[in-house]
């Protein structure tokens, strides 16, 4: 995936990689747990068509997102949260107006939303500075909306307090740490492989939702054997059968493929 751009990636080029990202996502087949061209994984509520209509409503607003970053590059990055989340919202409902009301892409617009607008504020382009500048956007996000917070508890925030699980948040003041450790083990030859390392690794929220811990272990433990022991497409179908039976999904690790897909084009 390292080659997808002849020449030196510009800002504007990120915003295109962002919708091509989701695209890849989709369209691979099979995916544990998650909807793709061969079935709706573990969801009752989503599949490959819903998927379709989400990415053509949200994937206008990512160059809207860059952008705007490149209109307040002048201010500060502590100052930028308050900048980007009115679009990011009025995003989500462009999302959930287009199905029905179903979650499709939430963590996608969150991650590479920032990404497209992270884009529109560095100077030279690449994946260490996009990273860079996300962590210091979300600087201290975990501690003002996980760690501060009184009052009914949010899954997320539950979560952090049972767990230490900082989800979506921690992964984009990490810099996307999860997506970028699981490159540098990548061979980049398959998507399954770095979907595979991701789901190995990632401490995904979206099992702890449906499995609780065991089931976060159950996936990551199985994503580890295939890794160690050697894959084919019947051993993912396998993994796919085994999730959905235990109405497992991977979502965290799907919205990292696309962040991971993203940052191994402009490495």
């Amino acid at each position: 995936m390292t080659g997808l751009l002849a020449t030196k990636p510009r800002p504007a080029d990120v915003p295109a990689l962002a919708e091509a990202a989701l695209w890849q996502e989709l369209e691979l087949t099979p995916k544990p747990g998650l909807v793709d061209r061969l079935n709706n994984g573990s969801h009752r509520d989503m599949d490959h068509a819903l998927f379709v209509r989400s990415i053509a409503a949200i994937t206008p607003w990512f160059s809207r997102f860059a952008e705007l970053g490149h209109a307040h590059a002048d201010k500060p990055a502590d100052a930028q949260l308050r900048i980007i989340r009115p679009m990011g919202m009025a995003c989500e409902q462009a999302m959930l107006e287009a199905t029905g009301g179903v979650n499709t892409h939430k963590g996608g617009i969150f991650a590479l939303g920032l990404l497209c607008f992270a884009a529109g504020r560095v100077k030279n382009l690449c994946a260490d500075s996009l990273c860079c500048e996300v962590s210091n956007i979300c600087r201290g996000l975990v501690a003002r909306e996980l760690a501060a917070r009184r009052g009914q508890a949010t899954a997320g925030e539950r979560q952090y307090q049972l767990y230490g699980m900082t989800g979506a948040r921690g992964e984009a003041e990490s810099g996307f740490a999860t997506a970028r450790k699981a490159l540098d083990a990548w061979s980049g030859r398959s998507l399954h492989g770095l979907l595979l390392r991701l789901m190995s690794v990632n401490q995904d929220s979206n099992l702890v939702s449906r499995g609780g811990i065991d089931g976060l272990r159950y996936v990551q433990g199985y994503a580890r054997d295939l890794l160690a022991n050697g894959w084919d497409n019947q051993a993912l179908l396998d993994m796919d059968n085994a999730l959905i039976e235990r109405n497992l999904s991977p979502g965290g690790s799907a919205d990292l493929l696309s962040v991971g897909w993203v940052l191994s084009a402009i490495k």
